[in-house]
């Protein structure tokens, strides 16, 4: 019998729809303990396994058909053997865009307005008044214009600021946004033009590391750095180097490169850093949204007909004209 494998939390109901939406399918809702046994019973897999998966074994086997991430990075699935192999990969990008730019906001207007400062006065119970800076009227630079880069811009519209792109398909991007878009070659260019760069880049072979002393070293001195995207795409000791020197004045990160953040790692001490433990793409309603997304997959599954966020393997996220976008009047 073909088999559905799940590795993320689902309700009752959410796996009754699923079966009802897959008659003859089995269904089986594995979890993190159990889904590297569960694995090889799968034709479809949808879920994100923290820690990765034996990919070679499970393409060796070749029963395997079709991956549905339940996260937008996928870096967790896409190892060689499964971007060599038949295997389909979709992705859940633009699922929680929203999320991903209220966390981004959250991280800028707290470096800007220096709340971490405030609350620990507060915490001491300390009257200490200092100045703070404008998001208004700055240039802001957004590395990577996918579902979530897009969704930053168009809530920092509303602060009139002023916004540049840097995207792997800059033609595709300069059509949806308002604002000039450079190449992904150019990227240092977009450094040396924004005060505040936002970085919302998968993690690829070409975005490891691609953010690096270099690029720190082009922004204007007192700018600041936000990472909403993969941890690694970023060199962690230029960017404590630019915090140290004072190249930066400040740093919010929502990933980091080893999660979790070790005890006696650095990067804790690091002056004027706002972290939060990689909490961007939480949402009240995450696994229902999941379970709708999978769900429409599966119905195009069935029907041949093309899948939402169908990954182009080699470039490791899915191409601009196969992304999903919800819907939205705002």
């Amino acid at each position: 019998m073909p088999t559905i494998v799940l590795c993320y939390p689902t309700t009752p109901d959410q796996r009754a729809a699923l079966e009802q939406a897959a008659p003859g399918f089995r269904l089986i809702a594995s979890d993190q303990e159990r889904i590297r046994e569960d694995i090889f019973a799968a034709d479809i897999f949808c879920g994100h396994a923290r820690g990765g998966l034996p990919w070679a074994e499970i393409v060796r086997r070749g029963k395997l058909q079709w991956i549905q991430s339940s996260a937008a990075g996928l870096d967790h699935c896409l190892s060689p053997e499964v971007v060599k192999s038949d295997i389909i990969v979709s992705g859940s990008s633009g699922l929680f865009a929203d999320q991903v730019a209220e966390q981004t906001l959250a991280l800028l207007l707290g470096l800007l307005r220096r709340i971490p400062l405030f609350h620990s006065a507060q915490l001491r119970r300390h009257h200490e008044r200092k100045p703070t800076d404008d998001l208004h009227g700055k240039r802001v630079g957004i590395h990577g214009l996918g579902a979530n880069g897009l969704r930053i811009a168009k809530l920092l519209s509303g602060f009139d600021v002023e916004l540049l792109g840097c995207d792997r398909f800059p033609e595709a991007m300069s059509q949806q946004v308002a604002f000039s878009v450079l190449p992904a070659n150019q990227s240092l260019e977009l450094y040396r033009r924004s005060q505040i760069v936002i970085a919302a880049l998968p993690l690829t072979e070409e975005t490891r590391g691609l953010i690096d002393g270099e690029h720190f070293a082009a922004l204007p001195r007192g700018s600041y750095f936000v990472n909403v995207g993969r941890g690694q795409t970023a060199v962690e000791p230029a960017l404590g180097e630019a915090l140290a020197a004072g190249q930066l004045a400040g740093a919010g990160l929502d990933v980091v490169a080893v999660e979790p953040l070790p005890s006696q790692s650095p990067i804790w001490d690091w002056p004027n850093l706002l972290l939060t433990p990689h909490v961007g793409a939480q949402a009240a309603l995450r696994y229902q949204q999941v379970t709708d997304f999978f769900l429409e997959n599966l119905r195009r599954w069935q029907t041949g007909r093309p899948l939402l966020n169908l990954v182009d393997k080699q470039l490791g996220f899915p191409r601009p004209e196969h992304r999903w976008s919800r819907p939205q009047s705002r």
